[in-house]
């Protein structure tokens, strides 16, 4: 870049497509390089403990101004993640977005997001990007690594809680890192987008043998070597999937891509996993104990375990300390992990980046001008 004057690149969701913004065996590779380096400490996220998820804005349930955007139970919030992540990445950047469920009745997604990148020295932009699907994929390529390291060789069933944007791209990673898989089984709520998960998934992997939809979490867990929990989640833990561990097959793995709840006594018994430890450590400062349910992802349920004494923190393993050998992953067939997924902005800062370098050699997207010289300075 030639200073003082200042071009940054806009790309929209189809550019992003272009790009490869999709290509979960690449983002499922760029995945395991973040975990390296969350593992390493080369990165930084908000907050003064540097591994803040974020900062959001929530609105009170009533206001005297008319204006004032209320909680009505509708995911209505704002926030802001930013983060510098090292290793070949070498980038600062911010997801920022706003979510309200009421945006499906505009024929919108619940949350529409950008995400923008910047010179780590300077601070200026070098892109702004539609990150709908970046965030998406990167969110299903961190189970993707994580099946990579822990699923049994020749798994052969997966099961799918929640056949939403989480479902299918968790789904994805799923089928990229276990090339055995033949079945599926999926659970949903509703069956217009039961239906039209089965429909596409079909499409997607014709060397399927079946993809059977289930009533229950039970019937989903049976047989199943790998089940992603991708469903939605609110506050409450009585509202979410509940898991027994009779139900599990031995050597499965249960990824919490989102909610879902087991016993404590009958999960401190199965292998704990998570995708960064100091994210879990910031949670459980900032949403004071219990940590689960304030934050419905099942690794808050494991930092609560440690705070009453039913494990220690050492029995939680990072999943960087398994890539690098540092500590075991798989010791014998019948071991069952449990593995949580927390979804940080290094991740789409990491993905955002692979994908600006693809736009800017295929030279896509809209060059935008901040200025010739600034005004002020």
């Amino acid at each position: 870049m030639s200073y003082p004057a200042i071009d940054f690149l806009f790309l929209n969701e189809e550019d992003m497509i272009k790009a490869g913004v999709k290509d979960m065996p690449s983002c499922i590779d760029a995945m395991e390089e973040v975990v390296k380096c969350l593992n390493s400490g080369d990165y930084v996220m908000g907050g003064e403990n540097h591994n803040s998820h974020g900062s959001q804005v929530s609105f009170p349930k009533t206001s005297p101004f008319k204006n004032m955007p209320l909680d009505e139970g509708d995911d209505r919030r704002f926030m802001a993640m930013p983060a510098y992540i090292g290793g070949p990445f070498d980038l600062m950047g911010m997801k920022w977005y706003g979510s309200n469920m009421a945006n499906k009745n505009k024929g919108l997604p619940r949350s529409i997001l950008t995400v923008m990148l910047n010179d780590k020295d300077t601070g200026a932009p070098l892109a702004l990007m539609s990150a709908n699907l970046l965030s998406a994929y990167r969110t299903g390529a961190i189970p993707g690594v994580g099946a990579k390291y822990l699923v049994r060789a020749g798994a052969k069933v997966c099961g799918i809680c929640g056949p939403g944007v989480m479902g299918k791209t968790s789904l994805a990673a799923i089928m990229a890192a276990c090339p055995d898989i033949e079945t599926i089984k999926v659970k949903g709520r509703g069956k217009s987008s039961l239906n039209k998960f089965i429909e596409e998934v079909r499409k997607e992997y014709p060397r399927l043998k079946e993809v059977q939809p289930v009533e229950t979490i039970e019937e989903l867990l049976k047989d199943a070597d790998v089940i992603s929990f991708a469903n939605s989640g609110g506050t409450d833990p009585k509202t979410y999937p509940f898991v027994k561990k009779e139900w599990i097959k031995p050597g499965a793995v249960l990824i919490g891509v989102s909610a879902f709840d087991m016993d404590s006594e009958e999960l401190k018994t199965l292998s704990l996993v998570v995708d960064n430890i100091k994210l879990y450590e910031a949670w459980a400062e900032e949403f004071p104990y219990p940590s689960f349910g304030a934050n419905n992802i099942i690794g808050s349920k494991f930092t609560d375990m440690a705070h009453d004494g039913l494990i220690s923190m050492e029995d939680i393993t990072d999943l960087g300390d398994i890539i690098y050998g540092k500590r075991p992953g798989r010791v014998s067939d019948d071991q069952i992990f449990v593995y949580s997924v927390g979804g940080m902005p290094v991740e789409d800062v990491a993905w955002g980046k692979i994908c600006y370098e693809n736009a800017k050699r295929l030279g896509l997207g809209t060059k935008l001008r901040l200025w010739d010289e600034p005004d002020m300075h």
